[in-house]
């Protein structure tokens, strides 16, 4: 099996008003690349927070994480971390998270300048992201301007813009209808390669039904 990603002996506990809520309890899972993953569970499972945890924005108390057998994630500092998700991790949301005041294509150029790219490069790359998205005759348009599958296709394009190895998306379906949700996971599916994973958070039992492999939170731990 190629561990394209490896989680080991996950645990992760909350305090709530002084009682301790255990979500995961020495939890761990293999995952190949080139496949698009769906994570189910019911709500309040843990299926944000395993999102959250894979992109390095909530720490476990104890674990170990590997990306293409890379050092343990969870050992490096705030600052390396952020440097590591910038470059090799995206997620995308349900709610777009989109920034109004910029235009779609810039938007999606948004990440790629951030880590300091070229300007004329990053229009290029998006510009083919979103017609990839058909979305070529929607790039000067804001994000109120645009549909809600409209602006989750320029989410998905911006999420895609670095090249990152671990794509991350918490329910970016559960705002839209079903045609465009099958719609976006379709396009999604269209975006792995041997380079990358996709985990994808879904209550949608027919969109669980067109993926590669279904992870399932249950009793504290993630199960195939």
């Amino acid at each position: 099996m190629n561990n394209f990603l490896e989680i080991k002996n996950l645990s992760k506990v909350y305090n709530d008003k002084g009682e301790q809520i255990t979500i995961f309890e020495n939890t761990n899972f293999k995952l190949e690349s080139n496949q698009l993953v769906t994570l189910t569970g019911p709500s309040g499972s843990g299926k944000s927070t395993l999102i959250h945890i894979l992109c390095l924005l909530d720490s476990p108390n104890n674990g170990s994480f590997f990306l293409k057998q890379s050092e343990d994630l969870f050992k490096k500092n705030e600052n390396e971390k952020s440097t590591f998700r910038k470059n090799n991790i995206s997620i995308v949301f349900q709610s777009f998270n989109l920034i109004s005041d910029l235009t779609a294509i810039e938007n999606v150029m948004l990440p790629s300048l951030y880590s300091g790219n070229d300007n004329n490069e990053t229009e290029t790359d998006a510009l083919r992201l979103l017609r990839k998205m058909n979305l070529e005759n929607r790039i000067n348009h804001l994000p109120k301007e645009l549909s809600g599958g409209e602006q989750q296709r320029v989410a998905i394009a911006r999420s895609m813009i670095n090249n990152p190895e671990l794509i991350l998306a918490d329910e970016p379906t559960g705002s839209l209808d079903i045609k465009n949700a099958g719609y976006v996971f379709d396009l999604m599916k269209e975006i792995i390669d041997e380079n990358n994973l996709v985990i994808f958070a879904t209550h949608n039992r027919s969109l669980v039904s067109k993926s590669n492999l279904e992870l399932t939170i249950s009793n504290r731990t993630v199960n195939f």
